[in-house]
């Protein structure tokens, strides 16, 4: 069975880090590429990051860009997205999903992500 658990939201104030990490099992992660999406309250839910299978090319959402991190661990399955600098706008609930290649994405549906929440 594919899964991708999200974890590692929060509470944290302006200005605060957060890691987050997205646990994949069931399929071969090594070979995907990962994505990173959020959807803030009242708002669509957007791609704010990718990273190819081998971590060698990343794409960031404009507003994100130079304050998140994406990494991924492919001995552990794992993929990461390191938050600093947060933001009042960057509260959201946060999900990842893989894709190989220009194949569809491993979840057609999205779980319960991890919830991030900026506030002083």
């Amino acid at each position: 069975q594919v899964q991708l658990v999200e974890s590692g939201g929060g509470l944290v104030q302006p200005g605060g880090s957060l890691r987050l990490s997205c646990a994949a099992s069931g399929f071969a992660f090594s070979t995907h590429s990962v994505y990173w999406y959020r959807q803030a309250p009242g708002k669509e839910r957007e791609l704010i990051a990718t990273l190819t299978s081998d971590g060698g090319t990343t794409n960031y959402l404009a507003s994100i860009e130079g304050r998140f991190t994406i990494s991924r661990d492919n001995a552990k399955n794992t993929a990461y997205l390191q938050m600093n600098n947060l933001q009042f706008e960057d509260t959201a609930v946060y999900y990842c999903n893989a894709r190989f290649m220009a194949g569809p994405l491993v979840l057609p549906s999205w779980g319960p992500g991890t919830r991030v929440t900026v506030s002083s």
